[in-house]
């Protein structure tokens, strides 16, 4: 396991708010997924995945922040 899979694994546990971040990006990826897999979007599902990939990036952002400071206050 690497430094970075082990963070998480350990965030993952100790930290409700890390938890729900990705709880929430897995699902968020995982409506994407769906939305891609469509031969073809109508435009409220193409407004969705725009969304979707927002939110996906802002979840990421807020993850890779607790994570630099889980990393700061361990080292």
């Amino acid at each position: 396991m690497n430094v970075q899979s082990q963070q998480v694994h350990e965030l993952m546990q100790n930290d409700e708010e890390f938890h729900s971040l990705v709880d929430q990006h897995n699902h968020l990826e995982d409506r994407l997924h769906e939305l891609t897999s469509k031969p073809y979007l109508s435009e409220p599902e193409h407004f969705e995945e725009v969304n979707l990939k927002k939110q996906k990036l802002q979840l990421k952002d807020r993850m890779e922040d607790i994570m630099r400071r889980h990393q700061q206050a361990h080292t």
